[in-house]
C-alpha cells in the first residue's frame, strides 16, 4: 500500500478517511490544522477508505494522561474492504520509526478490557503487537503502551480519568471536535432530549488544558448518567432515547 501523509500545506486538497465530505470534514480539518504545529502526524493510505493513523506527541494528547516522552496515538483505524491485509502492521511501523527517531520514550494508546470497543484499539492486535496494559480506569479502559527500552517509565492516567465521575444527575457529555461523528450527532441528541424532558449537558471541549482534565479516559465523547461514567459510542438520537428509558 502507498501512503501519504496530511500536512498544513495539503490538508485543503486531501481526504482524511474518517470524514470523506461535507460540514463534518471540515470541522476535523479544522482541528488537524491546530494540532500540526505541535506535533499531530495524520498518515493515510492513498486508496479512499479507512486506512489511516493519528498520533502525537503524548504531552500535547487531548486525554487526560501522564505520558512525558511518549507517542499518543489517537487513532489507528483500518476497515471495510482494506482490512486484512496487514496495512495497520504498516501504519503502526511507520509511527513506531516516526517515535524512535524524535527519540520518544515508546508509544501508548487507549483500549478496553476484555473486547474491542467502538473508538477504541483492538487489546488483541495491540497485545500481539507487543502492547502491555500501563494502566486501567475503573470504567474498564486501558492505558496500553509498547516501551522502547525496558527501563522507561510506563504511562498513567491521571486520578480524574482512573475515576470517571461526575457530579450532576442526568446526563452530561463531554465531547471535541477530534472526532468528525460528534458534530453530525451532538445536536441530534441534544434535540432529541429536549423534546423529551431529558436532563442532558453537553460540554464542548476546545482546548487542550480542558481535555487532559475531562473526568473520564476518553474525551472525543464521554457520556455519564447519574455521575457514573456510561459509553465512550458516539450515540444517535434513537440509542440515546434508549439509554435514556424512551420506547419509541
Amino acid at each position: 500500500m502507498d501512503y501519504i501523509q496530511i500536512t498544513k500545506d495539503n490538508i485543503e486538497k486531501e481526504h482524511i478517511c474518517c470524514a470523506m465530505s461535507g460540514k463534518q470534514s471540515v470541522m476535523k480539518k479544522e482541528w488537524l490544522k491546530q494540532r500540526f504545529a505541535e506535533g499531530l502526524v495524520f498518515y493515510r493510505s492513498t486508496e479512499r477508505g479507512k486506512c489511516f493513523i493519528e498520533y502525537i506527541p503524548a504531552e500535547n494528547a487531548w486525554v487526560p494522561i501522564q505520558a512525558d516522552g511518549y507517542v499518543y496515538i489517537d487513532c489507528l483505524w483500518v476497515s471495510g474492504s482494506l482490512k486484512g491485509h496487514g496495512y495497520a502492521n504498516e501504519l503502526l511501523q511507520q509511527c513506531v520509526q516516526d517515535a524512535k527517531g524524535q527519540g520518544r520514550k515508546g508509544l501508548c494508546i487507549l483500549s478496553a478490557e476484555g473486547r474491542k470497543r467502538e473508538f477504541l484499539s483492538d487489546p488483541k492486535f495491540m497485545a500481539y503487537k507487543g502492547f502491555a496494559v500501563a494502566d486501567t480506569s475503573e470504567c474498564g479502559i486501558n492505558l496500553m503502551y509498547l516501551p522502547f527500552e525496558q527501563d522507561a517509565e510506563p504511562p498513567k492516567f491521571k486520578a480524574c480519568a482512573k475515576h470517571p465521575a461526575v457530579e450532576q444527575s442526568g446526563f452530561v457529555l463531554y465531547y471535541t471536535d477530534q472526532c468528525p461523528f460528534t458534530y453530525y450527532w451532538v445536536p441530534r441528541v441534544e434535540e432529541a432530549a429536549r423534546e423529551h424532558g431529558i436532563p442532558l449537558k453537553a460540554v464542548h471541549i476546545t482546548s487542550k488544558v480542558q481535555a487532559q482534565n475531562v473526568p473520564a479516559p476518553v474525551t472525543t465523547y464521554a457520556l455519564f448518567k447519574d455521575g457514573k461514567f456510561l459509553t465512550q459510542s458516539i450515540q444517535s438520537d434513537k440509542k440515546f432515547l434508549h439509554l435514556a428509558g424512551v420506547r419509541s
